[in-house]
């Protein structure tokens, strides 16, 4: 495993992160059961993991809990634990700022832990994400100097929303929509660097696009349906310019992973994965570090073809 900078206040974490979307998720995937989700999670720590990314929303509440369950015993000063707040585990959204301690002192029990190493705004909107409007900004620093939390900061989709957080806040920590499908937010790296905010490359697989098993031909169910005609064979051909890439025995999974750990502002991905054979996979995607000659193929390809398409997520 490598290791890189998060915050100040955190150790090194794991450039492969582990996202718990998955854990305990029942209605996606109802074939991992309490137990397969504890040793899936223990597999990683196995593997050199040591970060982990959930949310309270996240299989309503059960991401946290079994999160909590498989990391007990574990040394806690070497795992770093990033959690959110604004969409909490009844299934409600509520960015209030009077639910901000009720749903970060509920993440910590049922993570079983007295500090969490950042939490995050959920995908908060532009008029949460300035410390000049919103009281947030002064729940979140109290709550650090009570030591419940380390740093805080918001998870955002876009350059525009990176910049705007940036200028507006000092919120240290960042979970960032980044992959090869989608690098708008690349244009705030600099400028992350230099207001050493730490950037959690998030949906690094285009919700599974990027693993390569989809094509022009595929159809979708549930949330992927969002999807019109277009927009699948958009994705497809695409996917069908870059398939060439991987190297050897790499997978377009792996290469995709590479891809934002390319960037030495990426402090870590977090794929998500349902088995060993997935979680094996994605840690193995640092065998492949990615040239900057395929670097650059990738970012010309991004502003020449995929940029005017404006795919949507």
């Amino acid at each position: 495993m490598n290791y890189r900078n998060y915050t100040k206040y955190s150790p090194k974490v794991s450039a492969i992160g582990f996202g718990a979307w998955q854990l305990g998720n029942g209605a996606t995937w109802s074939a991992m059961t309490d137990g397969e989700a504890i040793d899936l999670v223990k597999a990683a720590l196995d593997r050199g993991v040591n970060f982990f990314d959930t949310a309270p929303n996240y299989a309503d509440g059960n991401s946290e809990r079994l999160l909590g369950q498989a990391l007990g015993g574990v040394d806690r000063s070497k795992l770093v634990i990033n959690t959110k707040f604004g969409h909490n585990d009844q299934g409600q959204t509520d960015f209030s700022p009077e639910a901000i301690r009720r749903s970060i002192e509920g993440s910590l029990l049922r993570l079983k832990t007295d500090y969490l190493d950042s939490v995050l705004l959920h995908n908060p909107s532009r008029d949460l994400m300035s410390v000049d409007t919103c009281p947030h900004y002064e729940i979140l620093e109290n709550l650090k100097a009570e030591g419940k939390i380390l740093a805080y900061g918001a998870s955002v989709d876009s350059f525009d929303d990176m910049d705007y957080f940036m200028d507006h806040t000092d919120g240290q920590v960042m979970e960032i929509f980044f992959n090869i499908l989608h690098q708008d937010v690349r244009s705030a790296f600099k400028k992350a660097s230099e207001k050493e905010v730490a950037l959690i490359a998030k949906i690094p697989l285009d919700s599974g696009w990027l693993s390569g098993k989809y094509n022009q031909t595929s159809t979708f169910t549930g949330i992927r349906s969002r999807w019109t005609s277009q927009d699948i064979i958009n994705r497809g051909d695409i996917i069908d310019m870059i398939r060439d890439l991987p190297e050897g025995n790499q997978t377009m999974a792996q290469m995709a992973l590479s891809y934002c750990l390319a960037y030495d502002e990426i402090a870590t991905v977090i794929p998500g994965c349902v088995n060993i054979k997935q979680l094996e996979g994605n840690v193995a995607s640092l065998d492949y570090p990615m040239n900057a000659e395929t670097v650059k193929r990738l970012e010309d390809l991004y502003e020449s073809v995929i940029k005017p398409m404006k795919l949507p997520w």
